[in-house]
């Protein structure tokens, strides 16, 4: 079967093309993405890279897609095109968060505490719980908090794809692993787990994962209680 995964959840994005097959699920390509063109670029990339390995959007078995959290403009588009394509194909969707993805790359098991910079201060936080043998993710929470305030639980094991995050919660006196940015690479393989698992939403169930409101909805609702 053939995977698509796309993230356009950042200043960078791209497409993955993958093979996959019971227990396993190997990448074909990946394809890079700028941002502030995902609407121009995507589904063209997407049109080429199938065509570059002998297949036509119908071939398409599966999607992942990355549900944030992120730019709010970059996931829109990532969505929509996503949810158009597996509404026309009748296919099932895998939405990742990039949390859950951070968790995932951890090099432990156990209770795993996944940051992201969403700048202001603060920072994205996903609490998962990763098994051990079968490496499954399973969420505790995600949320909004400011990195001054951030009180990690005991024997929590921190990582993040941001060495501004790590440095200062090491000047703390906290350690975070840090790692590589999740690529899409990393999003079709846990894609194909929750789709093996029957972990998918139809198309008119995928919604982004913001976390934060974004300021056009704060400005309202604080216009709202002037």
């Amino acid at each position: 079967m053939l995977l698509l995964a796309v993230d356009t959840s950042g200043k960078f994005g791209g497409i993955a093309l993958a093979r996959c097959d019971d227990d396993t699920c190997d990448v074909v390509e990946t394809v890079p993405l700028v941002g502030g063109t995902f609407s121009a670029q995507l589904v063209p990339q997407i049109a080429e890279l199938l065509s570059k390995h002998g297949s036509a959007k119908r071939d398409i078995g599966a999607f992942a897609v990355a549900t944030g959290p992120g730019s709010f403009t970059g996931l829109r588009v990532g969505l929509a095109a996503i949810q158009a394509l597996a509404e026309v194909l009748g296919k099932p969707i895998a939405g990742i968060s990039l949390l859950e993805a951070i968790a995932s790359a951890s090099s432990v098991t156990g209770r795993v505490l996944a940051l992201m910079d969403a700048g202001r201060q603060e920072v994205f936080a996903g609490t998962y719980e990763i098994v051990p043998k079968s490496r499954d993710v399973r969420a505790i929470d995600e949320r909004l908090a400011r990195i001054d305030e951030l009180e990690p639980a005991k024997g929590e094991h921190i990582v993040t794809p941001d060495q501004n995050v790590s440095d200062f919660l090491l000047r703390k006196g906290v350690k975070a692993e840090v790692i590589h940015r999740p690529g899409t690479d990393s999003l079709a393989h846990l894609g194909w787990r929750k789709i093996l698992a029957g972990d998918t939403v139809p198309p008119e169930q995928l919604e982004a994962n913001y976390i934060r409101q974004s300021d056009a909805e704060i400005f309202s609702k604080t216009q709202g209680l002037s």
